[in-house]
């Protein structure tokens, strides 16, 4: 095993038995010492973050058109009626209130850190949403993901540190664009660089031991899901958690249909999915690929009667949107989804070596039992192993919608 992967994988061990881990809920664990607060320092004038254009990859990413009342993506947009922020609404409309669920979800955060800052003082947004075309060609505006903010009492001394905990909020691109307000904006909801891992529709169905099937979401810890084992062989492997779990995310899939037997999995294009070139290759031998670069004409595993694996031809690639996006992870590894084998992992197209960084997890699991009801969001360990990734792992060992990622 190379040095870098090695070192992957014992440092996921660290991270996974480190008492800043393991310590959960207020207070700290006994024997650390308590460390000091980390000192936020505010944004100069015209200063942006990260330091690359708004509409690239490693910020907010591309342009998608123009959201209308009239049109089918005005569904993505919901209303913000959080008490704790003050909404200018100019054009006694509420647009302003109306926004993408990720820009919300930032939104939100922020108005709990100016509060903490400045007690007495509250969020404030002069611009959301544009239905009216005042803003300039292409701007995010006029999709939901853009914010325009102040303080409720209007000090221009507050807007650099403003800057700073709108950055801290996890907005992917801040700007303190005028000296009346800082520019804040999002990725798409359905982009796929807007997540750390690949995933399925939450009502894509996963088989249990008894031979009924289940749609993703309602999946539970100790659950036993058809899925397939190093040897190429079918089984039943535990179902631990979710990687990434984010029911009203509205997503971009990947559709890959088969015929012989006929079959349809949706996934995100970073997902890892099992192919071959030619039917006859043993099941063991189909290697893993993103599902971004599967094509007709490639061979994937499917479930077929009496419980055994068999190629299937990809007649068909599409792309559909959906909402609701679940990463399970199992013990093996693999999952079978609506009939077709796929991996549990994401973003680096390694299975081994994915299934090793997540050796401790899985041992966290055999020793201390299953967790309670797992939160939104993508899991805490999965999100430190990829940072990890990063540091120890050349670029091009990741999908290319993956580089971004470590700005999210």
């Amino acid at each position: 095993m190379k040095p870098a992967r090695l070192l992957l994988l014992l440092s996921g061990c660290a991270l996974l038995l480190a008492p800043a881990v393991r310590g959960c809920g207020p207070g700290r664990v006994v024997g650390s010492r308590r460390r000091p607060p980390r000192k936020l320092i505010p944004l100069a004038y015209k200063q942006f973050s990260p330091n690359v254009p708004e509409k690239t990859l490693g910020a907010s990413g591309r342009y998608e058109g123009k959201i209308a009342r009239n049109s089918e993506r005005f569904k993505e947009l919901t209303p913000n009626y959080n008490p704790d922020i003050i909404f200018k609404d100019e054009e006694n409309t509420g647009a302003d209130r109306l926004m993408t669920q990720r820009c919300k979800d930032r939104l939100n955060s922020l108005a709990i850190s100016v509060m903490n800052q400045w007690p007495g003082v509250k969020l404030r947004v002069t611009e959301g949403w544009d239905e009216d075309g005042h803003h300039s060609e292409e701007s995010l505006h006029y999709e939901g993901r853009a914010v325009d903010i102040t303080t409720s009492d209007r000090d221009r001394n507050k807007y650099g540190m403003l800057a700073r905990l709108a950055v801290e909020a996890g907005f992917d691109w801040v700007y303190y664009e005028s000296k009346a307000h800082i520019h804040c904006s999002v990725k798409s909801e359905h982009s796929a660089a807007a997540k750390t891992g690949g995933c399925f529709p939450g009502r894509a169905l996963a088989t249990l031991e008894d031979g009924a099937q289940t749609p993703l979401w309602a999946l539970r810890p100790g659950q036993r899901v058809l899925a397939m084992d190093g040897a190429g062989r079918p089984t039943y492997s535990d179902f631990l958690a979710f990687l990434d779990k984010e029911p009203r995310a509205l997503t971009t899939f990947h559709v890959i249909e088969t015929q012989e037997p006929p079959r349809r999995l949706v996934l995100t294009p970073t997902h890892l999915l099992f192919v071959a070139e030619n039917a006859s290759a043993p099941a063991a031998r189909f290697r893993p690929i993103f599902a971004s670069r599967v094509r007709p004409g490639h061979f994937v595993l499917v479930a077929a009667g009496g419980g055994s694996l068999q190629p299937a031809q990809v007649v068909r690639v599409r792309h559909r949107r959906d909402v609701g996006a679940y990463a399970p992870l199992t013990r093996h590894g693999t999952l079978v989804v609506d009939g077709v084998v796929a991996s549990c992992f994401a973003l680096v197209q390694e299975q081994q070596l994915a299934q090793l960084a997540f050796w401790p997890l899985r041992l966290y699991h055999s020793l201390l039992g299953w967790p309670g009801e797992q939160g939104d969001g993508v899991h805490w360990y999965s999100g430190l192993l990829y940072r990890l990734g990063r540091l120890l792992l050349p670029p091009d060992s990741f999908h290319p919608l993956g580089i971004s990622q470590a700005e999210s």
